[in-house]
């Protein structure tokens, strides 16, 4: 991954490939952001004309270079778009997520790069924080399948090193920044090179093959449920998704648990390593990408690791629910009745909602902890995506100001998320007259009728949220700011800050 430093160097003498600064939109044109005061008055004060001549606005993620002003040992100058310049009477400064999308957008335009130096706007910690992340997630690339490891179509690898100008390496807080940053971009991105590897090579096993290591390294403790273990347990929802398949599925537990601890969160992800729709098979066109409906398993075991990393003084248990979903003579079928490990049938009208009986187990079995909260996070259905689009997440909750709470920690990070109901009226759908409950109901408004099913798996007074990141866990577009196309390990920032939270007493 990109290196990260800090330098109180001046943009002119210092040796790289470039020097990336920002510009705003202002009333009147493009405006050169705090940061960069050294670089224009090489320009005598008329960079903003000059950027502006070359066509920039300061629109978000616009980037434009030019050459450096002789005296640079830079030969380059890029000039990234950070938005809508603030209200210098108000005394605003651009937001974390305007610097994270600014610094993602430079790191990916210096692709082949060796160096570059970052002057963008530096007021405290926090947006140290937010360009080393947008650096780090920005400059990232799954190229294990090329040659070379590098990207075939231009040979070039990532931005190798990034200086961070303004900050201060002495600094407590801006160091402490910088390790923030690094710990949560490299295990995000660890998500995203699981979701991006194929199916072929990533199974059940090989998946909790790469949680065992992982927790090794980092004094984590793991426990695999492997076949045997799942059938002497009764997780029969696990057990049915994955009955097709001839790679078993897994139920893996990891636990962080600091001695300082008062307060225990549990996350749950789905992790369905392929997903054809089982007998209910999808259509051709809909399986492509369905490497990536582990996404949720994913994010949950990136966010403990990152947890473990940054030594937060919470408990966190991530359940990693393993399944591949595959037709075959052994698969379960539309009609089947599924024994849950809580106790609870379901009758399996379509084998396509595999997501949710996988969860229902891990749920439950995380429920038996009796944490504090257990959020669960899963690409569960296709109607999140029809109701909030490509790049929001959505909020369902049993408890509406953890809903809130949830929220405002996605927002917080950058990730977009919107909270959703729960309507009860919806849960009759669910009626099965064989079963305790059917694993379908009303067509409309699908999305909240998954999350009603999961909330009949969570134990009593628990608190819970789920997360539905269908939309936004696969970008099948081009990239944007610091998000790849392919896997973009959506959520991992949302559950690492609600550990943070939890660990500072902020978050009830």
């Amino acid at each position: 991954m990109t290196a990260l430093t800090l330098s109180t160097a001046a943009a002119p003498g210092l040796r790289a490939d470039a020097i990336v600064i920002g510009v705003a939109k202002g009333a009147k044109g493009p405006v050169v952001a705090p940061g960069a005061e050294a670089v224009d008055k090489a320009y005598d004060g008329r960079l903003a004309g000059v950027l502006e001549t070359l066509g920039a606005s300061g629109a978000e993620g616009e980037v434009t270079k030019l050459p450096a002003p002789s005296g640079f040992k830079a030969p380059l100058v890029v000039a990234v778009g950070l938005g809508q310049e603030p209200d210098k009477d108000a005394q605003a400064a651009f937001d974390a997520e305007a610097l994270r999308k600014a610094a993602g957008s430079a790191a990916r335009a210096l692709t082949g790069a060796k160096k570059a130096a970052f002057a963008l706007p530096v007021g405290d910690a926090a947006d140290v924080c937010a360009i080393g992340e947008g650096v780090l997630l920005g400059a990232y690339s799954f190229d294990a399948y090329k040659e070379n490891g590098k990207d075939a179509k231009n040979g070039k690898a990532p931005l190798a090193e990034a200086a961070l100008l303004g900050a201060k390496p002495r600094d407590k807080e801006h160091k402490a920044a910088v390790q923030r940053a690094v710990a949560v971009a490299e295990e995000l991105n660890r998500a995203r090179d699981l979701i991006n590897t194929p199916p072929n090579d990533l199974n059940p096993e090989a998946f909790a093959a790469v949680a065992l290591a992982a927790a090794k390294e980092h004094g984590i403790k793991v426990q695999v449920l492997d076949v045997k273990a799942l059938e002497k347990g009764g997780y029969g929802g696990i057990l049915g998704v994955g009955a097709g398949s001839a790679s078993g599925p897994r139920l893996v537990k990891l636990s962080y648990t600091p001695s300082r601890a008062k307060k225990h969160l549990a996350f749950v992800g789905k992790g369905i390593t392929y997903d054809s729709g089982g007998i209910s098979l999808k259509p051709a066109g809909h399986n492509e990408t369905m490497k990536c409906d582990m996404s949720g398993a994913a994010a949950v075991f990136a966010a403990v690791v990152a947890a473990a990393r940054l030594g937060l003084d919470v408990n966190v248990t991530g359940w990693l629910a393993l399944a591949e979903n595959m037709p075959s003579g052994s698969a379960t079928r539309p009609g089947d009745v599924l024994r849950m490990y809580s106790g609870k049938t379901v009758e399996v009208l379509n084998t396509d909602a595999e997501g949710r009986l996988v969860l229902a187990d891990a749920l439950w079995a995380a429920s038996q902890e009796k944490p504090d909260a257990i959020v669960d996070v899963a690409t569960l259905t296709g109607a999140m995506m029809l109701a909030l689009g490509s790049r929001t997440f959505g909020i369902m909750a049993n408890d509406d100001a953890f809903r809130s709470a949830v929220h405002e920690a996605a927002e917080e990070v950058g990730e977009p998320a919107w909270p959703m109901p729960l309507p009860e009226h919806l849960r009759k759908g669910m009626d099965s007259p064989t079963a305790d409950i059917a694993n379908m109901g009303e067509r409309m408004g699908g999305g909240l009728v998954a999350g009603l099913f999961l909330r009949e798996f969570v134990g009593e007074g628990i608190t819970w949220a789920h997360l539905d990141i269908a939309g936004p866990a696969f970008n099948e577009g081009g990239p944007f700011g610091y998000t790849p196309k392919g896997g973009t390990g959506t959520a991992v920032r949302t559950l690492v800050r609600l550990a943070e939270l939890t660990a500072s007493g902020d978050l009830g």
